[in-house]
């Protein structure tokens, strides 16, 4: 059984007005509509004001005159201004919610040629995003040649992008792009990496809300940052600058002053004014890194700051405004800052609304080849001179850098300065296995000497002193280790690896994280605990 053809459109307060005998010389769309023989409409529903109420009645006897079987029914709407965007939207929206939709017995078309440009708009909206499952319909007059009399041609546009091949091929191709330009053009391969830069991507593109950057230091999130605002720019979504700030550097009553500007005579020293941070990212993108050094003061401005774009600097009467999207990012557990008092839980709420975790090097190690490349990419446009592995010394770097042993405490600057070394110290421009050899034994030292750089006893405030007093000195000084060793790491996959390094090369499908965890319970304790204490 073929679905019935229901047609919705304004009524044409220009076109559709002709009257008298000579109206069937005039071209009128709503007529053309029903004239068309290749469509064959079975219902038409008319919307218009109560000053086209005859208008409306004169159309309806000329339809049921050339198209008696057409069912026509008028809708009557109340319009104040037909230019005014809300209004009509609005209307035209809730006209959508209460139509009685059947798109299982009935094929709807938007009739596109009557009404103002911005009804045209609002129809397009709301089709586009599937409000009005409905196609739309054009209707053109004829060429002059052929008039009077003539009801023209149509032309009827399917909005539903996906099913054109071509375009969606495009659209799939730039977003290809935007993703990998989100990752420097690398070409990753983790594939949970990959997940989260297309989630980045399409978030960046489609919301000015801030976003929450989590990751340990290292794991790239300025860089993250910027290429977000390098998108952004392109796609004309901001028109200001990228003002980076590290709320680390941030220190007392200095603070307010370099967010927030302060005026002549603020306090002792201030000679003039100082506009501040967040004025210059008006327009752009404002970056917190850090966020969670931020004291308790400036975190209550920032919040009012992202809410309503107002502020007030330091020793002013008079408020200042700037409109920025914010990126924050925070190596902390802001959750537990809240906890301890040390971040405001209003703040956290009204930034954690995107929130993406950048994983750590080592939690990537399939990546860690192509990194390498860019990273000699980088050193060669840096330096002028291009560096290159030979086969073997390439393969004992990655299989010591994916190994048990590659723990990449500080992610890619440890890996960008280990490329640099061996870079600058290769031989004719070629790294050879000696002078990877002698970076591992580097990166080795240097992991362990800061991995323990105090040998104190890190149980004590971890467990109670009744707790620690039914402990063995044995599992004492074990248990001891392996909390210095899980501080030392970004991640409890990463602590697994290398405490359980020896054990795991004899076992086909070793699981060191859920060994670590079990460990770990057994005096009470889990990953975040243990972290905790390491500020």
């Amino acid at each position: 059984m073929s679905k019935r053809r229901v047609a919705i459109g304004f009524v044409g307060t220009t076109l559709d007005v002709a009257a008298g005998p000579h109206r069937w010389k005039a071209w009128r769309p709503t007529i053309a509509l029903i004239q068309q023989p290749e469509i064959g409409i079975d219902r038409l529903h008319l919307l218009h004001g109560a000053a086209a109420r005859k208008l409306v009645a004169r159309l309806v006897d000329d339809i049921h005159l050339i198209a008696p079987r057409v069912e026509v029914h008028p809708e009557e709407v109340t319009i104040r201004d037909a230019w005014d965007f809300e209004e009509v939207y609005g209307l035209l929206h809730d006209f959508a919610r209460s139509f009685p939709f059947d798109t299982e017995a009935e094929d709807y078309l938007i009739h596109m040629t009557t009404g103002t440009h911005v009804m045209q708009i609002c129809w397009f909206l709301l089709v586009e995003a599937r409000y009005i499952p409905a196609r739309l319909i054009q209707v053109s007059p004829p060429p002059a040649r052929e008039r009077p009399g003539g009801f023209g041609s149509h032309t009827i546009i399917d909005i539903d992008l996906a099913r054109y091949d071509r375009i969606a091929g495009r659209f799939g191709q730039e977003q290809r792009e935007r993703t990998s330009f989100l990752k420097a053009g690398i070409d990753t391969r983790n594939p949970g990496f990959n997940r989260l830069i297309e989630r980045i991507e399409r978030v960046a593109l489609h919301s000015t809300a801030p976003i929450l950057l989590t990751g340990p230091t290292g794991a790239g999130k300025t860089a993250l940052a910027r290429r977000i605002f390098e998108l952004k720019k392109q796609r004309r979504q901001v028109d200001g600058a990228f003002v980076e700030v590290n709320c680390a550097t941030l220190r007392g009553d200095g603070a307010m002053s370099a967010l927030f500007g302060h005026v002549r005579g603020a306090f002792t020293g201030a000679v003039a004014e100082r506009a501040g941070l967040l004025r210059a990212a008006d327009g752009g993108l404002l970056f917190l890194d850090e966020i969670g050094e931020l004291g308790l003061d400036e975190q209550a401005m920032i919040l009012r700051a992202i809410e309503e774009g107002r502020f007030l600097p330091v020793g002013a009467d008079r408020e200042a405004a700037s409109r920025f999207q914010l990126i924050a990012g925070t190596n902390r557990d802001l959750g537990t800052a809240v906890a301890d008092g040390r971040f405001r839980e209003d703040l956290l709420a009204r930034i954690d609304l995107w929130s993406f975790d950048l994983p750590g090097l080592a939690r990537r190690p399939e990546d860690i080849d192509p990194n390498l490349d860019e990273e000699l990419r980088r050193h060669g446009v840096r330096e002028g001179r291009q560096v290159s592995f030979s086969r073997e010394a390439r393969q004992r770097f990655l299989a010591f850098a994916t190994g048990p042993g590659g723990l990449w405490p500080g992610n890619f600057r440890d890996l960008g300065a280990a490329v640099t070394r061996m870079a600058t110290l290769a031989p004719g421009g070629r790294i050879t296995e000696e002078v990877v050899a002698e970076e591992i034994e580097r990166l080795e030292w240097a992991w362990q000497r800061r991995a323990a750089p105090a040998r104190e006893d890190p149980l004590p405030g971890l467990l109670s002193e009744a707790r620690l007093a039914e402990i063995d000195p044995f599992d004492r000084v074990q248990l001891a280790e392996v909390v210095r060793v899980c501080r030392s790491t970004p991640s409890l996959s990463a602590a697994g690896r290398a405490l359980f390094a020896a054990s795991r090369a004899r076992k086909a499908a070793p699981n060191d994280a859920d060994r670590l965890r079990k460990y770990l319970a057994r005096f009470g304790l889990d990953w975040s605990s243990v972290q905790v204490l390491t500020e």
